[in-house]
């Protein structure tokens, strides 16, 4: 990676199939242009918080984390705790983009203050147009403030 990248989409995903689904996706739509993809939990935080071999990145934070939840090393919603914590990330959008459909999951991550929360659909083309469509949204009609993209 260039350490002085501009990364609009972090892509938090283990499983390879569903992070090429949506990398594929996004590039359909010209919206991947500016994408990270991070293996882990623990280089998804790496990542954030500039540390490991993260630690000379350019300090923007992506416009939005697609964060799955099932993860090795740090699973998502201790990723999500501790961007909530974090003074620079806490504003940061963050969205569920997972297989679990578990009531506790979806509570859990909406008491962490999740911006949104989305079940992977199962179907090849159900999956596509679901991320074609957060990856539009997060990327062309939500607006952050600009202390989220440039933290101090």
């Amino acid at each position: 990676m260039d350490l002085d990248a501009v990364v609009d989409i972090l892509l938090v995903e283990d499983n390879p199939n569903d992070a090429e689904l949506t990398i594929h996706s996004l590039k359909k739509h010209n919206l991947a242009n500016h994408l990270y993809w991070v293996k882990d939990g623990a280089e998804a935080l790496d990542f954030l918080f500039y540390h490991g071999a993260f630690v000379e990145r350019s300090k923007n934070l992506p416009r939005v984390v697609l964060l799955d939840l099932r993860l090795p090393k740090v699973d998502g919603i201790e990723v999500l705790r501790e961007i909530r914590k974090n003074e620079n990330t806490k504003n940061l959008p963050v969205v569920v983009l997972t297989s679990s459909k578990e009531e506790r999951d979806l509570v859990d991550t909406y008491n962490l203050g999740v911006n949104s929360y989305v079940a992977k659909p199962v179907s090849f083309q159900d999956f596509s147009e679901t991320v074609a469509e957060l990856g539009m949204y997060w990327m062309l009609v939500n607006r952050i403030p600009s202390e989220v993209a440039a933290p101090k």
